[in-house]
């Protein structure tokens, strides 16, 4: 197994490596937000009622939001897992994304002229677009710049739905997609790749505990083997030697990697749970309160909502939802730039705790808050060393038998992170162990960074001698085949 094994080891750790600092190209709704036009106020001129009668649909939509498309301002309906969208300057509907617009949307997210970039049309998988998540958003246009800036855009939404750059590819291939596998001919077909990556990694796990069970009866602390007639701890010599040694040290590193690496792929679910749990939807119901009803937003059109915000507070997304059954724009200049302003009220930054307690205490019934608390900094439950998720947030806990917890963003009135005892279990098993997300590590950076590192060169040693044994073994193995072939 080590000898069929021992590359796979070498790539996960080298790649690992890599990882710590490149991610997998991917859009999300930060980067949207980040790379999006000021709203104009001014070009605002139907209300959400009037927008949406244009679509000529019965049903109520489940999101509203007002962003910018082309340079003029679009509602953004959604029902379901549909989205429409209706200019707010004149009612046109947006149903179609020819040539010209969807070039003109990929040079606005780039920033660059349209003109330098070469088009392709994407209508099935390839390295970028290879999950399953794109299957709905084809055919897609795939424009390329020259410095190497590369956008697809989905001709069914007209939404960036891939980006990346020469860096980022480059960082891809020497990190995610070695680790991952994610190679495409493989990872088109979900299901195949998915069994490849749990039977590596679980037949990675079993030889690495072979491996540290060998080093460990072999070890003499007594040093009752001899090597050139001094006593030794290990009856090896050389590389065989050093893989012992380097075993001793880095073995349960290498065990516990694997195996939680075969966790991510969920290979017990059953097992290892969901993070969130039945309650947690109904809390989110509870905080929105009711669905949307556009006619409450004729008291304070978006137009007025969004004068009354300071200057300073450049708005690119609103968005018309409600907390607690009251109707309320959600203003967002940036990732963590929010403004919430009611519908019948002054703009706020954040709403009210105290409320979002009652309401959670309320939606929880029969269950009661067994803690309540505000989170200020990152926690054991509650950690990004990217910083990206929101603080403060509302910690609440439930006495059900799950311990459900959830976090609660202020900001915006939603759940932003859940647990329950199942999924506290796969945060150690999973996290804990495979990406070392210790919080007092990630508080005292670069520690984290070299303490991961310290561990994975050390893990990077023991596959090197690994790879020397197996070659030494593979040679040994071929050299009869290789006789007999010179015979005949």
């Amino acid at each position: 197994m080590g000898v069929a094994l021992c590359l796979l080891f070498l790539l996960w750790f080298a790649s690992g490596m890599v990882m710590m600092y490149c991610d997998y190209p991917s859009v999300s709704d930060a980067d949207r937000l980040s790379r999006a036009p000021i709203l104009n106020p001014s070009k605002i001129r139907l209300s959400p009622q009037e927008a949406y009668a244009r679509l000529q649909i019965s049903s109520p939509p489940d999101t509203v939001r007002i962003s910018t498309l082309d340079g003029r301002p679009v509602y953004r309906f959604g029902t379901g897992l549909d989205e429409s969208v209706v200019y707010a300057d004149d009612g046109q509907v947006q149903d179609e994304y020819p040539d010209d617009l969807t070039l003109r949307i990929a040079a606005a997210w780039t920033g660059q002229t349209p003109a330098p970039a070469r088009v392709e049309q994407n209508t099935e998988e390839d390295q970028w677009t290879v999950s399953g998540e794109f299957a709905a958003l084809r055919p897609m246009r795939k424009y390329t710049w020259p410095d190497g800036e590369e956008v697809y855009v989905s001709t069914v939404t007209g939404d960036v739905v891939q980006y990346s750059t020469r860096a980022s590819r480059m960082g891809a291939y020497f990190g995610p997609i070695p680790h991952w596998l994610y190679f495409t001919p493989l990872r088109r077909h979900a299901s195949t790749w998915a069994a490849i990556v749990i039977w590596a990694s679980g037949l990675g796990t079993v030889a690495a505990l072979f491996g540290l069970v060998i080093g460990v009866s072999m070890y003499s602390p007594s040093k009752r083997f001899r090597r050139g007639g001094t006593p030794s701890s290990f009856p090896y010599a050389g590389s065989k030697r050093w893989h012992a040694t380097l075993g001793l040290i880095f073995g349960i590193l290498a065990c516990s990697w694997t195996f939680s690496g075969m966790l991510s792929m969920d290979p017990f679910p059953k097992w290892q749970g969901e993070a969130e749990d039945s309650i947690g939807a109904r809390l989110s119901g509870a905080l929105r309160g009711r669905s949307i009803s556009l006619s409450d937003f004729d008291v304070k059109p978006p137009r007025e909502a969004l004068g009354g915000l300071r200057p300073t507070f450049p708005v690119k997304e609103l968005e018309m939802t409600t907390f607690s059954g009251e109707p309320i724009y959600l203003a967002e200049a940036g990732p963590d730039e929010t403004q919430i302003v009611p519908v019948r009220g002054a703009p706020t930054t954040e709403l009210d705790p105290s409320k979002i307690v009652d309401v959670i205490r309320n939606a929880a019934q029969p269950y009661q808050l067994a803690e309540v608390r505000l989170v200020t900094e990152y926690e054991s439950y509650y950690v990004d060393r990217h910083h990206r998720r929101p603080l403060p947030v509302i910690f609440v806990q439930l006495n059900n038998e799950a311990q459900s917890a959830y976090y609660i963003d202020p900001k915006k009135g939603r759940i932003v992170q859940s647990y329950n005892s199942a999924s506290r279990r796969n945060r150690w098993l999973y996290h804990g162990l495979h990406s070392i997300d210790l919080p007092w590590l990630y508080k005292h950076r670069p520690g984290w960074d070299i303490a991961v590192l310290t561990l994975l060169l050390g893990g990077l040693s023991l596959c090197v001698t690994s790879i020397i044994l197996a070659a030494g073994v593979a040679r040994k193995k071929l050299e009869p085949l290789a006789f007999w072939r010179s015979k005949h």
